[in-house]
């Protein structure tokens, strides 16, 4: 699980670098311009490491499954061959998913006026750009990119379900161990694949709504997952206690 979670908090960390920086100094300037390359690797490795990390989610799902489903064959199934196959897995898919898109985007002349009505470069705002109808591109991106997104997001949903459902039918009490162990990866997926798919799959054409969509799904949930995996680390919780009984002992003394 550990070594899930570091390769997790080195893709947020670079997934947040794809977009933040710019955005931080745009914020400083009254001109807020991008170079066209510049605009294009924002649009390839933000789609790189943001499908690198849908397909991670999917295989810290299975990891939870064998864990909580197979603890006795769990480290015989998950060992670190394994381990290095599926991290490497997710690395390849994400930069196939990437290059496809760049590989279609890059094929396209662009003669529309050259302002993107966000806070960095992304494939829907970017194809409103191109000499030619956007509702047809649009549909192919938007596809490409939300079937990816959708079928990870249908599959880590019936993985989750499978593994309650199976852990229920042995007892109540290790159902409830089973979704406190499993609660702080379904709220990452949540947080990760919601707004991508009202971005993607379901788009909702509403300038500002789309805008805080695009931070929260960029910089916003990166920054969230490690307190969320931290808060569910039971040492975490502990010193997190001792901490509150310090200052609130503190606080009576005076």
């Amino acid at each position: 699980m550990y070594f899930f979670l570091a390769n997790l908090s080195f893709l947020d960390l670079w997934f947040s670098t794809v977009t933040t920086p710019k955005m931080i100094t745009d914020f400083l300037r009254e001109n807020k311009t991008i170079s066209f390359g510049g605009c294009m690797c924002q649009v390839f490795f933000l789609h790189f490491f943001g499908g690198g990390e849908m397909v991670l989610l999917l295989v810290m799902a299975y990891d939870r499954y064998v864990a909580i489903c197979k603890p006795l064959h769990y480290s015989t199934i998950m060992n670190l061959k394994r381990c290095i196959a599926l991290v490497v897995s997710y690395w390849i898919i994400g930069f196939v998913h990437a290059l496809s898109q760049m590989v279609v985007i890059m094929q396209l002349s662009f003669c529309g006026p050259r302002e993107i009505d966000s806070f960095f470069c992304d494939i829907p705002l970017v194809v409103e750009l191109a000499c030619m109808d956007s509702t047809t591109l649009g549909i192919f991106f938007n596809g490409a990119s939300g079937v990816l997104g959708l079928t990870s997001f249908v599959v880590l949903l019936i993985s989750y379900t499978y593994i309650l459902f199976t852990v229920r039918q042995r007892s109540k009490t290790a159902a409830s161990k089973a979704l406190s162990t499993c609660t702080a990866h379904i709220t990452v997926v949540v947080l990760f694949f919601g707004p991508c798919i009202f971005i993607y799959v379901w788009p909702l054409s509403i300038p500002w709504v789309d805008k805080f969509l695009a931070v929260f799904f960029s910089v916003i949930t990166p920054l969230l997952n490690p307190a969320i995996y931290s808060l569910r680390n039971k040492e975490m919780k502990n010193a997190m206690k001792r901490l509150r009984n310090y200052y609130i002992g503190s606080k009576v003394s005076i």
